[in-house]
């Protein structure tokens, strides 16, 4: 399909067809969109969901209206967007877009569609009024979704709140027929999304990219008027101008994070908040962080009372915060990120320094990271130099951010490569596996076999950090980012051994099989096999679909050498 046939208006017909339920293209990208108000008497509130019968809980309905709107008063005036994630409450409930989860197995690890939480991104307006009673205009325009793109809906709302602030509902139900119109996202293809006359153009990421491969430029583009508005990618921050006040410790950083270590970023705006915590959570692509984590967090939020508690340890999380008052209660905190509004400059930003917990004081504290946190590893001079240099040759901020994003992801990568050969030396021979057997077990993990391992084939193969590695990978052993890799990884191994014992039912001489076996033993097969199908199915394992049906003709061939009576049985399970 060409790329103006996808970006152009559907029927709702068709749309209807692809998606039966109403909503259901407007559900694969956003789950509603809120109108967040400042009313006298009752502070911020609810004044309009879309589509009216999507149903948010009351605890969803108060935790979106405090987070929609900028928690300390800082007189600003004009426009200010940013994002936050807050936790579903209530039980799950039911989707208009259905894909079978296709998109969480075809998209990065980093990318995928929440389960439990949803992201909301801001576009909060505040200007003078005189007709308003309180001498002012203060309302925000929330995307709600389950999607990370935070690149993509702060676009869309570029577009989309001037407008609606002037024009109100209609257009806004006008944005979301548009927005209903839009193909689904699928991982790898390059999409065309139009919008108020403008065609927004992304590309959506999949798990077979190349990690730090530059996105797909301009594609498509000729048959397209008016020309679309291009966005080099659908999440990734400017890391430069995010770190621009700790480019020196950015080793540190990377550590807590990889560590999942509980951390708060102090920032006197919810734009640099939430930036600054997605940036820290991003930074170590392709490892997925597996922690808790909110971009934008106020006194009012339901987990205020858990985060701000004395009587346990912080939990594994990164907050962003705004209100001064948090200072006070959050002490306690083993890592404290104070830091103030971010200013691209011509000269590297003044750089903030490492201070002792002791000296976090109430109010007039200073930008700087408060922790008692000593790296494992030393810090890498060579990547400071090469971002002064850009700096001095005036090279572009997005050169900046590459430079930043490679060293990251060679940094990852070289910690996980160690892993991830020792994980695969626990697959068990293809030789072992054979057709009338159950599959052998993945063997267990022994971190001191791993430690042995990194001897000859650890992390100085593709690094020329130095430091104490191992006391990295054993503290990393503790963290809920290592459990998570864990599991993911052990499942992948898991589903390719189902898939491997199915293509060796697929190659066995079945009918040499079944001569010397019993009736019970013979149906006892056809069980099994139907099960394994069955999973196979729901699954998606990796495995063929002329391989699926060879074990479906199996099954039929078994079946039909029983007599009459067994095989009505079986025919009608």
């Amino acid at each position: 399909m060409d790329a103006l046939s996808r970006a152009g208006p559907r029927p709702r017909r068709a749309a209807a067809a692809a998606s039966p339920l109403p909503w259901g293209r407007f559900a694969a990208w956003i789950d509603c969109v809120c109108v967040v108000t400042f009313d006298l008497e009752l502070g911020q509130a609810m004044e309009l969901v879309y589509p009216h019968d999507f149903r948010l809980t009351e605890k969803e309905k108060t935790s979106i209206c405090y987070l929609s709107f900028p928690d300390s008063y800082s007189g600003g005036l004009g426009d200010t967007q940013f994002s936050f994630r807050l936790r579903q409450a209530g039980a799950s409930r039911p989707c208009p877009f259905q894909d079978d989860g296709r998109y969480n197995r075809e998209a990065p690890l980093t990318l995928q569609r929440e389960a439990a939480h949803y992201f909301g991104y801001v576009y909060f307006r505040q200007v003078k009024d005189s007709s308003m009673r309180r001498g002012y205009f203060q309302k925000s325009l929330v995307l709600v979704s389950r999607l990370p793109y935070v690149n993509l809906f702060q676009c869309l709302l570029q577009l989309i709140a001037p407008e609606y602030f002037d024009k109100l509902e209609p257009c806004l139900e006008a944005v979301c027929n548009e927005i209903d119109q839009w193909p689904p996202p699928v991982p790898g293809q390059t999409l065309n999304l139009p919008v108020m006359g403008v065609v927004i153009q992304v590309r959506i990421p999949s798990r077979v990219d190349k990690p730090g491969s530059s996105p797909v430029k301009q594609c498509n583009q000729e048959n397209l008027l008016p020309a679309p508005l291009v966005l080099p990618s659908v999440h990734e921050l400017d890391l430069f101008r995010c770190f621009q006040p700790v480019l020196i410790h950015i080793q540190m950083l990377w550590e807590l994070m990889l560590l999942g270590e509980p951390m708060v970023v102090m920032a006197p705006s919810p734009s640099v908040s939430s930036e600054m915590v997605l940036a820290l959570t991003s930074c170590l692509a392709p490892l997925r962080y597996c922690c808790d984590f909110r971009p934008y967090f106020t006194i009012h939020d339901s987990e205020f009372k858990e985060y701000t508690t004395r009587t346990q340890a912080p939990p594994n999380i990164v907050v962003g915060v705004t209100n001064p008052f948090f200072i006070k209660t959050l002490q306690h905190w083993p890592h404290i990120l104070r830091v103030g509004e971010l200013r691209m400059a011509g000269d590297l930003p003044k750089q903030v320094k490492v201070k002792k917990l002791a000296k976090l004081k109430t109010l007039d504290t200073k930008p700087g990271i408060y922790t008692s946190y000593k790296t494992f590893l030393h810090k890498d001079k060579t990547l400071i130099k090469r971002l002064l240099k850009g700096i001095q040759r005036k090279r572009p901020s997005e050169v900046q951010s590459a430079l930043l994003r490679r060293h990251l992801l060679e940094l990852t990568q070289s910690f996980i490569i160690p892993l991830e050969h020792y994980m695969a030396s626990l697959m068990p021979l293809q030789r072992a596996i054979t057709p009338w057997k159950n599959p052998p077990q993945i063997r267990p993990f022994c971190q001191e076999d791993f430690m042995k391992s990194l001897e000859h084939a650890g992390p100085q193969l593709t690094c020329v950090l130095k430091g104490d590695w191992l006391g990295l990978y054993r503290r990393f052993f503790k963290s809920p980012n290592f459990d998570g890799w864990f599991r993911q990884r052990h499942r992948e191994m898991s589903q390719k051994l189902e898939a491997l014992h199915l293509e060796a039912i697929c190659e066995a001489d079945i009918v040499a099989w079944m001569k010397d076996k019993s009736e019970v033993e013979i149906v006892d097969l056809v069980l099994k096999l139907r099960e394994k199908l069955v999973r196979a199915r729901c699954q998606h394992l990796p495995v063929k679909e002329e391989t699926l049906q060879r074990v479906s003709l199996y099954i039929d061939t078994i079946i039909g050498s029983l007599p009459e009576d067994l095989q009505a049985v079986l025919h009608h399970p």
